[in-house]
């Protein structure tokens, strides 16, 4: 029995098809896309009216932190060490119904959980994973604390090799334990960040030099290396020695725009991130004052940057850093980009068919014959309803051609 979604409108990834068509899902892929009323007139297959509402690729979002449930990190220090990963179940369970259906997690989850979603144990979506941060020392991603003490936050255990190294050599070596351990990529930070309370998003960390050896490594085994990267010199660090996207982006100038258009870098902006961060302060959350001042200050510097790399034409890719916020949330993250100037099409593409050229994967992001079926259905005719406020419109979700 085919899954006949009738007279919906169609975004396929990169436009807009013409009129209202009818999607059948057959085996876990699409079987065709034809005019509306023209799918199917098997009684025995099962009908969908979609009429009024849009069927989009399945989202994809490029940074995440299954293993993390909050902006307020103070839990980790009382939580039993294993309870972050029984919690990213039900993480993984809210992102696949919020719409998502691939994600590329920044640091956190590890092999086990890849193998346990693509051996049907839990339910989540399709994951590549980073195993941990890499960071220098005393970088955004080492947690060692004034107090002597070592936050549990990413702590290292055997599947989540410690990420922290310095020179050369040490980054060498970090990158292949990451990788041994079963990275599809890597994480690095090349500048300091909001929710780490002793550094500064705009100073650089880690050389050029050796961010050019991480990507040298992860290229020798088909990987890709995405960088946190918040200041100006940091992420034309990064950019020069060819990772494959900025994160954050907060305080981009000129030349580091330049240089991503030079490059194909392609930028993730996470435009939820700092506003989770205000949003869990306000909420009565437990978190230093440093990380809610260094939130409320990037907000604004970070839309005029993202507004600025957008029109310049920097590739744009959606992502959220879901794990500082919520999960499950992760469709506003088009909203937020359809505010900083980014139309309808371009706020849908960044994910679907942007993200998926950032994860290079090309069985997902895409909406046409043969495509695998992960589909989102959203209330309403996105040609020309708003796009914002899409995160509350989500109807159906299928994966891979099962409706979750």
């Amino acid at each position: 029995m085919s899954t006949v979604l009738t007279h919906a409108t169609v975004f396929d990834g990169t436009r807009f098809l013409p009129g209202t068509r009818d999607v059948v899902i057959d085996g876990g892929r699409v079987a065709s896309v034809t005019e509306g009323g023209q799918g199917s007139h098997d009684a025995g297959d099962e009908f969908v009216d979609c009429t009024g509402r849009t069927i989009i690729p399945g989202i994809i979002d490029c940074h995440v932190h299954l293993t993390s449930s909050g902006a307020a990190s103070t839990s980790n220090f009382h939580d039993p060490f294993s309870l972050q990963f029984y919690q990213s179940v039900a993480n993984m369970e809210a992102t696949l119904k919020g719409g998502v259906t691939s994600v590329r997690d920044a640091g956190g989850t590890d092999l086990g959980a890849k193998v346990a979603v693509e051996t049907g144990v839990v339910r989540g979506p399709r994951l590549s994973i980073a195993v941990n941060i890499m960071s220098q020392t005393g970088g955004h991603g080492d947690f060692h604390l004034v107090s002597g003490a070592e936050s549990p936050f990413l702590a290292p255990h055997p599947g989540r090799p410690s990420g922290v190294a310095d020179g050369l050599e040490g980054v060498q070596s970090t990158t292949r334990e990451l990788l041994r351990a079963g990275a599809d990529h890597i994480k690095i930070c090349s500048t300091g960040g909001v929710l780490s309370p002793r550094d500064d998003p705009r100073h650089s960390q880690f050389t050029e030099a050796e961010i050019a050896v991480i990507v040298a490594e992860a290229a020798a085994q088909g990987a890709h290396v995405m960088s946190h990267a918040q200041g100006a010199p940091g992420i034309k660090n990064a950019v020069r020695a060819g990772v494959r996207s900025i994160e954050h982006g907060i305080y981009l100038d000129d030349e580091a725009i330049d240089l991503m258009l030079e490059h194909g870098t392609c930028l993730v902006p996470t435009l939820q991130a700092p506003q989770a961060v205000i949003k869990a302060a306000e909420a009565g959350a437990s978190l230093p004052a440093s990380v809610v001042d260094k939130a409320h200050r990037v907000v604004d510097d970070h839309q005029n940057s993202i507004a600025r790399a957008h029109a310049a034409g920097v590739p744009i890719a959606l992502g959220t850093d879901a794990g500082v916020g919520p999960h499950g949330q992760n469709l506003e993250e088009i909203s937020l980009l359809a505010e900083v100037g980014l139309t309808t099409v371009d706020a849908l593409a960044a994910g679907t068919s942007v993200a998926a050229r950032v994860l290079d994967d090309d069985r997902v992001g895409r909406l046409g014959t043969g495509e695998l079926a992960d589909l989102v259905i959203i209330d309403g005719d996105l040609r020309t309803a708003d796009v914002r406020g899409i995160e509350n419109r989500v109807t159906a979700v299928y994966l891979e051609g099962e409706r979750v």
